[in-house]
């Protein structure tokens, strides 16, 4: 690991603002107490070895709370010190979907709040400001859809055949098995593909795991897109609408589509020239939630493990 300062290191952590409809239009909260520090905290734990940010967020919060959560929206990024250095945590927005609370050596106490009540009995300042991240009400909670771009596929002139028969390469089918480790963690109800082999075969890892079926979305390939985008646009608009219970769409598609369907949503990417055409790389996705106007728009870079990871 590596650190800001000399002797220094960055410890990576993982946790949750795990929220449930309260009976008056809000929202309850889970709070920890831990013994071992006498705090009342949000749940979070260290990033394992070749572990991904998300993926170690789920398992911790399962783990304190013994809840089954899913990811939604993320939250902020918090950082403070520890006696091992500085520890970074991510934190997402969670659903339960499952499990009891039973005290456990690292947790006694289990407290749903709303959130004043949660944020008076905190005691720690960044574990509010998450709290009032979590508060925002001008964007979802949770997406709706993770837009995917197909992992690596070689380049175009290097294949003989068809184009949309095109196979994922070596790399590309290392980064469908990561993404089938990592995406599980949103809760996935149902898979589409653009059609094409290689966005086809990038969530075959993921459909095996989850046993579901891979359907398609013509709609959402790159010449498919171009010719009628408003086609594309209305599947998109579809998937966006919000789900009576938690869960998300994934649809695999290609680079010349998806940023084209971002920019139609009013998503920028802030560079440093301003607003920029926004990213997709291969193997990447975005988690979107909302409508124009009021959308949560996530970039996941890669799903790869968390490079300071032990």
């Amino acid at each position: 690991m590596t650190g800001s300062a000399e002797g220094e290191r960055l410890v990576p952590a993982g946790g949750g603002v795990v929220w449930r409809p309260a009976v008056d239009g809000g929202i309850e909260v889970v709070l920890i107490h831990r013994p071992r520090y006498d705090d009342w905290s949000l749940p979070k734990g260290k990033i394992d070895a070749g572990e991904n940010a998300v993926t170690a967020a789920v398992r911790e919060v399962c783990e304190e709370t013994g809840l089954a959560a899913l990811a939604g929206r993320r939250s902020i990024r918090t950082t403070y010190p520890v006696r091992q250095g500085t520890k970074r945590v991510d934190y997402w927005l969670m659903r339960p979907v499952g499990g009891a609370f039973g005290p456990n050596d690292e947790v006694d106490e289990l407290r749903w709040l709303a959130l004043p009540e949660a944020a008076e009995l905190l005691s720690h300042d960044h574990d509010r400001a998450v709290l009032a991240d979590a508060a925002r009400t001008d964007i979802p909670r949770e997406p709706t859809l993770l837009l995917l771009r197909h992992a690596s596929a070689g380049e175009r002139t290097d294949f003989e055949g068809p184009d949309e028969l095109r196979p994922l390469d070596r790399r590309g089918r290392e980064q469908a098995r990561r993404l089938a480790e990592v995406l599980p963690a949103f809760g996935p109800v149902a898979l589409l593909s653009a059609d094409r082999v290689r966005c086809r075969q990038t969530l075959e890892p993921l459909a095996e795991r989850l046993e579901l079926d891979v359907g398609r979305a013509p709609e959402l390939g790159e010449e498919e897109f171009q010719s009628d985008p408003e086609a594309g646009l209305a599947l998109v608009e579809r998937l966006l609408e919000p789900r009576p219970v938690p869960g998300v769409t994934v649809v695999c598609s290609q680079g010349g589509a998806i940023p084209s369907v971002l920019m139609a949503l009013g998503v920028r990417w802030e560079g440093a020239a301003g607003a920029l055409w926004p990213p997709s790389a291969k193997g990447s996705f975005w988690a979107l939630g909302g409508r124009p106007g009021a959308l949560a728009a996530d970039y996941y870079r890669n799903a790869d493990p968390d490079p300071l990871a032990p």
